[in-house]
């Protein structure tokens, strides 16, 4: 139809299509949030506002269908990119907030028999702090378990400076903005829910053409996926799996693009205890630091965004730390995923060219992925492992445009006290 909305026409997902999409997620183990309409029964009003109630009979009979079927959906999206302004269309806040409201009703009725109840979030659209608010204050406690938002802070993807933007620290930066502000508006308004970035990218329009397929922009996505864990971001959507310049599959081999890897090692690595870190360094060095995942230790992740200078990184622990059982593996911050702050960088300078120090750590733990000990590299290597028992480690380099994981790198020790 020539109005419809970016000029798409009317489509219909049939319910063959369905079930075989839920033979796909049951075979893959996906854990499957799937977006709904909530234009449907609304009528245009001017320009990209849009009014009237939510008509949600398509919506109940697809989510009826699905518990007969027994197909296990982890959460229910009301929405997407209708928030604020929106993008081609938009809802004002008290509107969609009792809408949301008939939609957790329906989830609630229809699920009052099953053993588990699928989150409802929402609203799947940019941040605008005003909006965002009210659509809390309207919807009420409890109805909305998480609140979603679209970060495409790259700009398009036809940009020629796509990849100055990506390595300039400064521009990643302004983002942490909108984490912050979510974060606050959340805590003030509805602290029953908890941040999820619901869609990102990097660049819209389906991303830059041999820019976000590549190495480089593995720069911009694993410094997001540091960035948004310290704002209290539990889930974090990479827009595509498929589709686009921005996939993380080769879209006609399936191959994995660069950031397909920069995802695993992140979820391998990557635990849930978000460390603090204090550094006097460069800001072209960015650096995240998370309690190990599956293990005792720290797993700490370093960026170098610059193309001319290299690092000599110190590394240390200037603070004991207590923890319920008897490793460090059973501490809270491990199984629990609670903020603590415990790392510094005690120096993090440019190298002038001196010899570079021999890492004397522990060689136990090795990965095949590097070939050799870690210890005699460049940081040309994906990610470093090995233990050290002491309270710091060696002075190591951290080379121009490299990004480092380094894990397990200090186990800490136990307070006495």
């Amino acid at each position: 139809m020539k109005d419809g909305l970016f000029g798409f026409s009317k489509g219909c997902l049939h319910m063959e299509r369905w079930d075989e999409l839920n033979q796909l997620f049951n075979r893959t183990g996906a854990i499957v949030t799937f977006g709904l309409n909530a234009l449907h029964g609304r009528h245009h009003i001017k320009d990209e506002a849009w009014g009237g109630d939510w008509d949600s009979s398509n919506a109940y009979d697809l989510i009826k269908y699905t518990i007969s079927k027994g197909h296990q959906i982890d959460s229910w999206e009301f929405g997407n990119e209708l928030s604020g302004k929106g993008i081609g269309a938009n809802v004002n806040a008290d509107l969609y907030g009792k809408d949301v409201i008939t939609f957790k009703n329906i989830i609630d009725n229809l699920y009052k028999d099953s053993p588990s109840k699928p989150a409802v979030i929402a609203p799947g659209g940019f941040f605008e702090q005003e909006w965002y608010a009210k659509f809390l204050q309207v919807s009420g406690s409890n109805v909305v378990n998480v609140v979603t938002h679209h970060i495409y802070n790259l700009g398009a993807g036809v940009d020629p400076n796509l990849v100055s933007k990506i390595l300039d620290p400064h521009h990643l930066n302004n983002v942490s903005e909108t984490f912050s502000n979510l974060k606050q508006t959340i805590e003030r308004n509805g602290p029953w829910s908890s941040a999820w970035v619901g869609e990102s990218g990097g660049a819209y329009n389906s991303g830059g053409r041999q820019v976000s397929n590549t190495f480089v922009n593995s720069f911009w996505y694993l410094d997001q996926l540091g960035m948004a864990s310290k704002y209290n971001t539990k889930v974090y959507c990479r827009q595509t799996l498929i589709g686009g310049n921005y996939a993380l599959l080769n879209t006609t081999t399936f191959v994995p693009n660069p950031d397909y890897y920069s995802a695993l090692l992140w979820h391998r690595l990557m635990g849930k205890g978000v460390l603090s870190i204090a550094t006097d360094a460069s800001p072209f060095l960015r650096s995240y630091a998370h309690c190990s995942k599956g293990r005792g230790g720290i797993t700490l992740l370093l960026i170098n965004l610059s193309n001319q200078t290299d690092y000599i990184v110190s590394v240390q622990n200037k603070k004991a730390v207590a923890w319920v059982g008897g490793k460090a593996s059973d501490g809270p911050f491990n199984q629990r995923g609670i903020p603590f702050n415990s790392g510094r960088w005690s120096s993090a300078k440019p190298d002038n060219g001196s010899k570079r120090d021999s890492c004397r750590a522990d060689r136990r733990s090795k990965h095949p992925q590097t070939g050799s000990c870690p210890c005699k590299c460049e940081f040309s290597y994906t990610y470093h492992s090995f233990i050290n028992r002491l309270r710091s480690i060696p002075q190591l380099r951290c080379s121009s445009l490299c990004m480092t994981f380094l894990c397990g790198a200090v186990l800490l020790e136990r307070n006495k006290n």
